[in-house]
């Protein structure tokens, strides 16, 4: 059975940078795409960054050239590096990992941005 761990959020102050990490233990055979979501109070989750095993990589407007998305093939963790963070990037983020055919789901953690 594989399960999905996400840790890495916190409190930062605007303009700093966080780590976000995903961690999916179990056996995984391939990984087709991993993303990052994320949602605040009243919206909609929204795609912030997506990776496939291709090598398509997508970013969401607003965190172009501040985010980037990556994988460690030998610990099955899917990384969100976060910098130049803005008040606006308040928000709970989830990982999404689709993998040998089946969709996975972080359990969520919190980034805050506030001086």
């Amino acid at each position: 059975q594989v399960k999905i761990v996400e840790s890495g959020g916190g409190l930062v102050q605007p303009g700093g940078s966080l780590r976000l990490s995903c961690a999916a233990s179990g056996s995984i055979a391939t990984f087709f795409s991993w993303a990052w979501y994320r949602r605040t109070p009243g919206n909609e989750r929204e795609l912030v960054a997506q990776a496939t095993h291709v090598g398509d990589i997508n970013y969401e407007d607003s965190v172009k050239g501040r985010f980037t998305i990556s994988r460690d093939v030998t610990r099955n963790t899917v990384y969100l590096q976060m910098t130049g963070l803005k008040p606006q990037d308040t928000a709970v983020y989830y990982c999404n990992i689709y993998a040998d055919y089946h969709n996975y789901w972080g359990q969520g953690t919190q980034v805050t941005v506030s001086s």
